[in-house]
């Protein structure tokens, strides 16, 4: 087994939430309070709705499972449902391309409530998870047409998940190695054709950071190098571990993450930053414009469909989002949400968005995202702007306001007003909770009727 796979395993077991810097601390709450809003907004997604009172009849129990009720479940099925509620609304925070909390939390929450762990446990476990998912993501070239939903951060869960079963070094590692054989390949073209099955992978990376431990601490075994293969030659074109060690407890990871304030998918967001730019230039009425031309890196540049089938799909349709931006003023969950599918004043404005691939741009990857948009009003009049990633998505040194506004606005789908507060001010002392069981009774106290 590789050197570098031991010393992160050994490193997770070792690091507790006291060691952790203060602002590792912070934004590891911030995450927190991040990712129970996109969980609480998901869980009403009708498809979701479905499968959670499907499934209810053969659930056990253990955990909550935040949709109406809050009703229990094992932890496993709770953990799955909760991180594909959270991938729903296409509003998860991420570092470098992995959406890791959402496959982390839910399974840390999940072991948490089942086995009586401290908030601080909780909380250390997560972070642990998340430092290990990035920087194996760190060597990790994965396949071209590959999402990364239910790879690197399915590890990420396994690790944490591990570490609040109590397990050594050796323990974490072996948890890890089984992870393996449960990482996904779903495809991109999942997104523009709104399949909502790609949301599946991250349940099963929350269900894999529960079961995993499970079985090593059973007696499984799992192949030596079968983290270097999977990522090497099974689900990904490469993997080096070169990079994994340097920094290791000193340069945090989820000191790197970025929030998602825009509800659609990032690639799409520098060219929205810029439309954004040109329409404060022009300031015109939706009726005033003639053609939108959008020029963006080569990935970016398919999202185009500008008649997206459903709620999913819109959210991969820059055509769609640009319309939103124009006709509604902004592209928070409200503004994206099921009535601009069939607003007519958006479908009018969609097909007036034209895109194409600067290859120039796309040279720039993966670490930079240029767009460039021109808006021509009918009355001859121009105005262009571009950048070279999103603007705010990458809210540094504090995005905690941002945040919190979001929170309000996602949980409010669920709980009362005084909920949100309550939750909020909850998540503000995570490390103090007798257990998780501390957030789920304060989510049953206050859901809406």
């Amino acid at each position: 087994m590789g050197h570098e796979i031991e010393t992160l395993a050994k490193f997770a077991a070792g690091t507790g939430w006291d060691d952790m810097p203060a602002a590792v601390q912070r934004r590891a709450k911030l995450i927190l309070l991040d990712t129970i809003a996109v969980m609480l907004a998901g869980a009403a997604r009708p498809e979701m709705s479905a499968l959670q009172a499907g499934l209810a009849p053969t659930a056990g129990t253990g955990a909550t499972v935040f949709a109406k009720g809050m009703p229990a479940a094992d932890p496993r099925s709770a953990a799955m449902l909760n991180a594909m509620s959270g991938r729903s609304v296409e509003m998860t925070e991420g570092v470098r391309g992995l959406q890791s909390a959402v496959h982390i939390l839910p399974a840390t929450l999940a072991i948490g409530e089942q086995r009586g762990a401290s908030g601080k446990q909780v909380l250390e476990a997560f972070v642990i998870g998340y430092e290990l998912a990035s920087r194996i993501g760190l060597g990790f070239t994965p396949h071209r047409m590959a999402h990364p939903n239910g790879q690197i951060s399915l590890l990420g869960a396994a690790a944490g998940g591990a570490r609040l079963h109590g397990l050594d070094g050796a323990g974490i590692s072996l948890a890890i190695r089984i992870a393996t054989t449960m990482m996904m390949l779903p495809s991109y073209n999942n997104t523009v054709t709104g399949a909502t099955t790609l949301n599946l992978p991250a349940g099963m990376g929350a269900y894999a950071g529960v079961l995993a431990p499970e079985m090593a601490r059973a007696g499984f075994f799992a192949q030596e190098d079968s983290v270097e293969e999977a990522l090497g030659v099974m689900i990904g074109t490469g993997f080096d571990p070169a990079p994994l060690l340097p920094g290791l407890g000193e340069d945090w990871q989820v000191l790197r993450n970025y929030f998602r304030f825009y509800a659609c998918c990032n690639p799409i967001h520098p060219a929205l930053d810029s439309l954004a730019d040109a329409l404060a230039e022009l300031r015109p009425a939706p009726g005033d414009i003639e053609r939108i031309d959008v020029a963006t890196f080569a990935f970016g540049s398919v999202m185009r469909n500008p008649a997206p089938p459903n709620y999913f799909a819109s959210k991969y349709s820059l055509p769609h989002a640009a319309a939103v931006l124009i006709t509604r003023g902004g592209l928070s969950f409200s503004h994206l949400d099921d009535s601009a599918l069939t607003d007519p004043a958006i479908a009018a404005i969609r097909p007036l968005v034209h895109m194409t691939e600067d290859p120039a741009m796309t040279a720039k990857g993966p670490n930079l995202r240029p767009a460039r948009v021109t808006v021509t009003l009918h009355d001859g009049r121009k105005a262009s702007a571009s950048c070279e990633n999103s603007k705010r998505d990458t809210l540094r040194p504090d995005p905690e306001p941002q945040v919190r506004e979001k929170f309000a606005e996602l949980a409010a789908t669920m709980l009362t007003a005084e909920g949100v507060r309550a939750v909020e001010a909850s998540v503000e002392h995570a490390e103090d909770w007798a257990s998780p069981a501390t957030l789920m009774a304060l989510l049953r106290q206050h859901q809406r009727g």
